[in-house]
């Protein structure tokens, strides 16, 4: 028997040899269609063998996006060992000049934009973003007044900050920031007397929002301040205000061609499985406007990814880069099954950073998407054309683990799991959201967000272990964990959350959640908050410490006591030793705990480490863990040391 077995694994060895493409700058196949290509040839030939290409360091400009099918199943994309190749969409701009009068402005001629051929709206000179003209150059002007009702859409301006002689240009846009959402079109018509801009396109029914921010974009008199840049399709020209010690002539300046860069589609029935993509980095793709732009519902859910997935399984995507895009990063998209996206850095995009599933549910088990594993990513800068825009978004999908990931610096929800509003039952559960860091969210740009946002019933999911603060909103709504419509049925524990605009925690409405053993601390309007009442018990909030200096322990509605809560401790450093003046949405403890309510709860000090310095381990005599309070462990939080990780 083991003889035999030892001359089927030698067989079995000698049919499946591996075989290599290399692709270099200056090796013998330097494009990756070419080496595609190759390896399909072979595989023909070859079915058994293990196939890889293999990139050396350098640029690699794709004419057209990648397509990967099922017969590329079991392929593996991978950097050299120390190389650094880069996957690019974009093309240099060179043959800089000096503008004769301003010798910080410089002008560059494509004859490709003059003739039809190329149009971008993104520039990255060095590895960094550029401004597309705009004005307010740093700031926002405030919309005066709109209806979501208007049809196309109108926009009231103040004074003279939209000229008529911009609706006569065509495509000078409006970018307008409502509420959770935004609106990017170009000017039709502009009533001077009333202050009117009649728009591109129209607005969707939760457009509208009081003194919005809003400002405009792509006009050549926009250009007039350093990092700057404006293309005249007319002339072919591009034109760049330059910074402090910026020389183009010396720069990279990149510009992109294409709107996508890797599809990998598999078929129902027909999935691309265990495709590896190891070490490479993936760069510079557009984003167009439609004749009558855009208006977006929620989280950019109309944005695609640039690296996007249909039907595969089993596949990974590992220590990878994606930068300067401008859509999502990753997207898993229809029977999308044990994904391993790990350990890759996300930034300067134009959308969010991972997204998976689909707004409409499955038809069907092949369309499917679960069990993805999204581990020890780097999430930075993203929402930079998207606004709205999740740094990790799911949709109709469950049995999803998003872990140790940092998220940060964005302007919507950074982990947003859901699609439905109100009680239906969902594919979205089991989902575990855990020891990610994820602060610098919302920066004061939209409203009604949170660095955890959960929508409908969700059976299974939990969301542990999370570090998270700074999360700041426009006007409403900068809250720290928020159960918004329907959310049900999630145990939320573990959680440390500090510095939240609005509240450390808001339930909209939802049913039977469980809030236990969380910190929500030094949350600035409120600490708890609680909307839209119903007849069933909205959550159970137990063993959590909330910590506070400003603003009021309970938020919103509290009234018909269909919650509940116990075994907390509450404290508000304002009140010092006459905590019994503690005032629970309007009420005294005593007139509380004779609604039922925190019965057993205390009003003291925790006895954290140090709270002025965001310490908040607990000191050996604290009343908390008398209370069953077990102590955080947030020492794993966020990225990994590449030897810790799956």
């Amino acid at each position: 028997m083991r003889i035999l077995f030892l001359l089927l694994f030698a067989v079995g060895s000698v049919l499946a040899a591996e075989q290599t493409v290399v692709l270099a700058p200056d090796g013998e196949v330097k494009e990756f269609s070419q080496a595609l290509r190759r390896v399909r040839q072979a595989r023909r030939d070859h079915p058994a063998d293990i196939f890889k290409i293999v990139l050396k360091s350098g640029r690699y400009e794709l004419k057209e996006p990648l397509v990967l099918t099922s017969e590329d199943s079991g392929l593996n994309i991978i950097a050299a060992e120390g190389e650094k190749p880069v996957i690019t969409g974009g093309r240099r701009i060179e043959n800089w000049r000096r503008d004769s009068n301003n010798p910080h402005l410089w002008h560059a001629d494509l004859p490709a934009v003059r003739e039809g051929k190329w149009n971008f709206h993104q520039l990255f000179i060095n590895g960094h973003r550029k401004t597309r003209a705009r004005t307010p150059n740093n700031t926002f002007y405030r919309i005066n007044g709109q209806s979501p009702e208007d049809r196309p859409a109108k926009l009231k301006f103040n004074g003279d900050e939209i000229k008529p002689a911009w609706a006569e240009r065509g495509d000078v846009e409006v970018i307008a920031y409502l509420n959770w959402a935004d609106l990017r079109m170009q000017i039709r018509s502009v009533d001077a007397v009333n202050h009117v801009a009649t728009l591109s396109g129209d607005p969707r029914p939760s457009n509208k929002e009081n003194n919005a921010q809003y400002f405009l974009e792509n006009a050549p008199e926009f250009l007039d301040s350093p990092g700057e840049w404006y293309l005249d399709k007319k002339t072919g020209t591009v034109s760049y205000w330059s910074e402090e010690g910026e020389d183009l002539i010396k720069a990279e300046v990149i510009a992109p061609v294409l709107d996508d860069l890797v599809m990998i589609k598999g078929e129902p029935g027909k999935p691309v499985r265990n495709v590896n993509i190891n070490g490479i980095q993936f760069s510079h793709t557009d984003w167009t406007l439609g004749s009558n732009g855009y208006a977006d519902t929620q989280a950019a859910v109309a944005v695609r990814g640039e690296l996007r997935a249909e039907f595969a399984e089993d596949c990974k995507i590992e220590n990878c880069t994606l930068s300067h895009l401008a859509g999502y990063g990753i997207d898993l998209g229809r029977g999308c099954k044990r994904v391993r996206i790990i350990g890759n850095e996300i930034y300067d995009l134009g959308g969010g950073g991972i997204r998976i599933g689909e707004p409409q549910k499955p038809k069907n088990a092949a369309e499917e998407n679960n069990s993805n594993l999204v581990t020890d990513n780097h999430l930075h800068e993203l929402g930079r054309v998207y606004p709205p825009a999740v740094g990790v978004f799911i949709i109709q999908s469950g049995a999803n683990r998003i872990a140790h990931n940092d998220i940060h610096d964005l302007y919507y929800t950074a982990v947003s799991v859901g699609w439905n509003w109100g009680y239906q039952e969902t594919p979205c559960r089991e989902n575990i959201i855990e020891f990610n860091h994820l602060y610098n969210i919302g920066q004061n740009r939209l409203s009604d967000m949170g660095a955890v946002y959960t929508l409908g019933i969700q059976k299974g999911t939990i969301i542990r272990n999370n570090l998270i603060h700074d999360v700041n909103s426009f006007t409403y709504g900068g809250w720290g964990l928020y159960t918004d419509e329907g959310s049900s049925d999630i145990l939320l524990e573990n959680n440390i959350v500090y510095h939240c605009k609005s509240a450390g925690f808001h339930q909209h409405y939802g049913r039977e959640n469980i809030l236990r053993n969380n910190i929500f601390a030094l949350n600035r309007e409120n600490q708890l908050m609680r909307s839209r009442e119903e007849a069933h018990t909205s959550f159970i909030f137990t063993n959590n410490i909330v910590y506070f200096d400003s603003g009021n322990l309970l938020g919103s509605y509290w009234s018909n006591d269909h919650y509940l809560m116990d075994h907390n401790i509450y404290f508000d450093t304002r009140l010092g030793a006459a905590q019994d003046k503690m005032k629970f949405a309007g009420a005294t403890l005593t007139d509380w705990r004779k609604r039922g309510h925190d019965e057993h709860s205390l009003l003291r000090d925790p006895e954290f480490v140090d709270p002025a310095k965001l310490d908040f381990h607990l000191k050996p005599a604290s009343p908390a863990t008398g209370m069953g309070f077990k102590e955080i462990d947030m020492s794993t939080v966020g990225v990994r040391p590449t030897g810790r990780r799956p």
